[in-house]
């Protein structure tokens, strides 16, 4: 990276506050996932292929007094990515520094971050394949030979200076594990997993943990509801929850099916878990285009998206519970979507 004197004393004295502890200056909300957060192996519930290898991992660290290998985790959104990150600074007894690629807009900005680790940090960059070329090209080095390459000036007097860094871990996560670059995921060697979504009963025990932290009594037959709705994710089975939680204060009556078919229903969500946008896609696929097939592009200019929208958002869910499939042709909506929909 090529900077100035002045440059180069503002990367060694910037001060970025990355800490992962919520202060009290902080939205009550962000307190509130803090809290519903698990914070070590015994409260995570699933992912049990990743978690196995974790913890061998940094046991095997730990033993030889050691960080471990840096770490790269990819799934869909909310599965648990971040989650992990913090437990796996829980067990180093360590401090999780957390930014994004998208952040991170700057080589200067990524130099500053890493020259204000603290020996044994984990860094965890979120989105990771938002990262520019040219602030992935600093991130080389530092994770292999932990040091940061510095050119100062320009043409024959140019020089560069070599910034020793503390030993950190990196944990990085993205939902496009196909947009990371191929030198950047070898940096990572064997540390490169993949979070899948989660079963039902999975989903069940995570809203039951979830309730008893919030602190509202709900029957066993509605947590088995709100986990066949949940989209196969935590973060919108927690969400789902503290909604219905909101809906049975205000209403100020006991929880039972009646009124979670109530809430459900002002939420837009039907016993699948598909919100209005999942219906829409589905009516557009069905009604303007016949069911298909239609190309992707075509579908999410009838929709007013972007088809990287329709890839990563409306279409995982819907491909695994079987109501659209993607060919060579387009996408096709399936028997199963026409009966849901009642078509």
């Amino acid at each position: 990276m090529r900077v100035n004197e002045l440059a180069l004393e503002r990367i060694l004295s910037y001060n970025i506050n990355m800490s992962s502890t919520p202060d009290e200056n902080k939205d009550i909300r962000i307190d509130l996932d803090s809290t519903l957060r698990p914070n070590n192996w015994k409260e995570y519930v699933g992912q049990e292929h990743a978690k196995e290898n974790l913890k061998i991992s940094i046991e095997a660290a730990k033993s030889r007094n050691e960080l471990p290998e840096h770490l790269l985790f990819y799934g869909p959104p909310g599965v648990g990515k971040t989650t992990l990150a913090h437990i796996i600074g829980n067990e180093l007894g360590a401090p999780v520094r957390v930014t994004s690629g998208v952040a991170v807009e700057r080589a200067a900005d990524l130099a500053a971050i890493l020259t204000n680790l603290e020996p044994g940090d984990v860094l965890f960059i979120d989105e990771i394949h938002q990262l520019s070329k040219k602030v992935e090209e600093l991130l080389y080095p530092a994770l292999e030979a932990g040091r940061l390459d510095i050119i100062l000036g320009k043409g024959p007097s140019a020089r560069t200076v070599q910034l020793d860094l503390p030993p950190f871990a990196l944990v990085g996560a993205t939902t496009r594990i196909a947009q990371v670059s191929s030198p950047l995921r070898s940096r990572f060697g064997g540390g490169v997993l993949q979070l899948d979504l989660y079963t039902d009963e999975e989903i069940q025990t995570i809203i039951s943990r979830s309730a008893k932290l919030l602190k509202f009594e709900i029957p066993e037959n509605l947590l088995k509801i709100l986990a066949e709705r949940s989209r196969s994710t935590p973060r919108t089975a927690n969400y789902l929850l503290k909604r219905f939680r909101d809906y049975v204060s205000v209403q100020d009556k006991a929880p039972d099916v009646e009124l979670l078919e109530k809430a459900c229903k002002l939420f837009g969500i039907d016993d699948m878990g598909l919100n209005k946008d999942d219906r829409r896609y589905l009516k557009v696929l069905i009604e303007t285009f016949r069911g298909g097939p239609v190309g992707s592009k075509t579908l999410a200019t009838a929709l007013g998206e972007e088809v990287t929208t329709l890839e990563d958002l409306y279409e995982p869910y819907l491909i695994r519970l079987g109501f659209v499939e993607r060919t060579t042709r387009g996408r096709i909506a399936t028997q199963r979507a026409y009966q849901h929909l009642g078509i």
